[in-house]
């Protein structure tokens, strides 16, 4: 098995999980981590062009499987698959929920409208990287064969979050006694999945014939609102929040957003999970409480000193706010 970055987050989730069930793993990524036994690490600097295909010529023929998890746009993908093609049983792309427009009608399935793969549109340009990638990885299932499942990974949470405006971010506001600022009053629907509950789809998809060629969202079994969804994690962590509801029309000026959930301003979402429970042996075994409770075990344990914090923002907007 090989997966690209699985050095944190998902992908250290992922690196774990395998290892445990039993498979040979590499990883090649540009950072270090504790890894388990046995596995091994390639280094090379995907943003570097040509690192990648430079440091993986010679071990084409090593894996079965490979996770990409740090592909983004079409440029990251195709030279994978031209390393790859004919020397893999199965190729596992990591996509998002950010592929999909918003939709009046929930939950959101597969075959759901997702952005056109020419939109120009800054704001989405993540999303759509992410079709770009998808729709060639499908076409070449179709033209030639080639082995690929794309995943559309919902919100996440869990420990090692690589963005300080998730998880972190709401752990060390709580724990301050900080009120915690939301767009209006919170009343658009989220989900959420915690990423072992990711790392277990995905190492669940070996030997899965059925899931080449397909997409499936990912998420969690359980949904809540914006307002909800800061109350559980204050739960998770035993204390009780202070929220501070912004005017829409103010918080959908804020730059960086005041919560990282696109939907606080943008309207509710949800993902229908009902054809990876279907087609993959699977089922999460996080709910959102619990999931954020163990994210904030390792905060506590050893992830506050790894994140800095400004909210001068904060102090700004509740001034203006009075």
């Amino acid at each position: 098995m090989l997966v690209t970055g699985g050095n944190r987050y998902i992908g250290l989730d992922l690196v774990f999980e395998l290892a445990q069930r039993g498979h040979d793993v590499t990883v090649i990524n540009s950072h270090e981590a504790s890894l388990p036994d046995g596995v091994r690490r390639i280094h090379a600097d995907r943003r570097q062009p040509g690192a990648l295909e430079a440091a993986l010529k010679d071990h084409r023929d090593a894996f079965d499987v490979v996770f990409d998890h740090t592909a983004f746009e079409l440029s990251d993908v195709q030279p994978m698959v031209e390393l790859f093609r004919g020397r893999v049983d199965h190729y596992v792309f990591t996509s998002s929920q950010a592929v999909y427009r918003r939709s009046f009608v929930q939950p959101i399935r597969e075959d759901f409208r997702r952005h056109a793969a020419d939109d120009a549109d800054p704001r989405k340009a993540y999303g759509v990287g992410k079709v770009q990638c998808e729709d060639y990885l499908l076409d070449q299932w179709q033209r030639t064969g080639f082995p690929a499942t794309s995943l559309r990974v919902g919100h996440t949470m869990g420990p090692r979050s690589p963005q300080p405006s998730r998880d972190p971010a709401f752990f060390a506001r709580l724990e301050a006694g900080r009120p915690v600022l939301i767009p209006g009053e919170g009343f658009a629907v989220l989900q959420l999945v915690h990423i072992n509950d990711v790392a277990r789809l995905m190492a669940s998809l070996i030997g899965n014939e059925r899931v080449k060629g397909e997409s499936y969202n990912v998420s969690g079994a359980e949904v809540t609102s914006v307002v909800g969804a800061v109350n559980l994690i204050a739960r998770a962590m035993g204390v009780k929040a202070q929220i501070v509801e912004v005017p829409m029309e103010i918080a959908r000026r804020q730059q960086p957003p005041l919560v990282h959930w696109g939907e606080a301003v943008a309207g509710s979402a949800m993902l229908s999970i009902d054809k990876a429970l279907d087609h993959i042996d699977w089922v999460p075994r996080f709910g959102i409480e619990d999931g954020y409770r163990d994210s904030y075990a390792w905060y506590d344990a050893e992830g506050r000193g790894r994140y800095e914090f400004d909210f001068s923002r904060d102090e700004a907007l509740l001034a203006e706010l009075q």
